[in-house]
């Protein structure tokens, strides 16, 4: 069974690499962007301690996207890379505990263009997590690994305008986990015993919107500023688990800044942007 989960998980990761091989080939107008975020998150995880943690975190968002060949030149090839940390406490203020995950999201979306300012994307997303958290408090079981892998559907709007002569692009995305797997100890099960003592049990198990309702979104305004195209965004990362008698969850509100950069792309040398080119964003 846990075969069958895998292989049928991985199958479409290799179409969406072949997918990026033939986006090479393509329309090479790119659009990068790096933010920086702070925010406050809301951590449970039973493994560690019956009680919700709070507290601040900070957060790293890298994002590409350019238009592949695929389906006569409509289809959109999105990578996004986040990174977090943050350390929380519980509402009495006797522990703590630090968290810390690495996402990666690599997604394929369909574009309908409604109108010149407005377009409508759809399609399917990999998404890929792993983490940790560390109770301070606890000597016993001290740390919650987290690993898991997702096939999601993804949405997006983006929104051209502007206010007098002075330009904007607004987005909104949201991506939603519909099946995968995802690695957990068993209630009372130490890492010891399924790692060093190698005891049977159900570690690898089979997700879906049953066991781990989730839901990442995302919405950004980007603004030239001279010749900086700047962007401003807010992230809602709600991640949530029920699994082998374990409940979890990581509630994220993060508010970022950062700079978005447009150029075309040959051979691996970045060029000034070509206007015949279509934009993907």
């Amino acid at each position: 069974m846990k075969k069958t989960l895998l292989l049928l998980l991985f199958l479409p990761l290799s179409l969406l690499s072949q997918a990026q091989e033939d986006s090479l080939q393509a329309n090479r107008y790119v659009m990068r962007a790096t933010l920086y975020g702070a925010g406050f998150t809301n951590i449970l995880d039973t493994y560690l301690s019956p009680m919700e943690y709070t507290g601040p975190e900070i957060r790293i968002l890298r994002e590409s996207m350019r238009m592949t060949k695929l389906m006569e030149g409509k289809v959109s090839v999105q990578s996004l890379f986040q990174a977090n940390l943050s350390m929380a406490k519980n509402r009495a203020e006797t522990s703590n505990e630090m968290a810390g995950m690495v996402n990666w999201n690599y997604a394929l979306h369909y574009q309908f263009r409604l109108t010149e300012s407005l377009k409508i994307l759809v399609g399917p997303m990999l998404d890929l997590n792993g983490g940790f958290i560390y109770n301070m408090r606890n000597s016993n079981n001290p740390a919650q690994a987290k690993a898991y892998i997702n096939l999601a559907t993804s949405g997006m709007m983006i929104y051209r305008f502007k206010i007098g002569n002075y330009p904007f692009v607004a987005r909104y995305q949201a991506n939603l986990p519909i099946i995968g797997v995802m690695f957990s100890p068993e209630y009372g099960q130490s890492y010891y015993e399924v790692f060093s003592l190698k005891h049977g049990g159900k570690n690898v198990l089979f997700t879906s919107l049953h066991n781990q309702p989730s839901l990442r979104q995302l919405a950004t305004l980007d603004f030239p500023i001279w010749s900086i195209n700047m962007r401003f965004g807010y992230l809602c990362d709600i991640q949530q688990a029920k699994v082998n008698q374990l409940k979890s969850h990581t509630w994220s509100h993060s508010f970022m800044i950062g700079f978005v950069k447009n150029f075309y792309l040959l051979k691996g040398k970045n060029k000034v942007a070509m206007p015949n080119q279509v934009s993907p964003y």
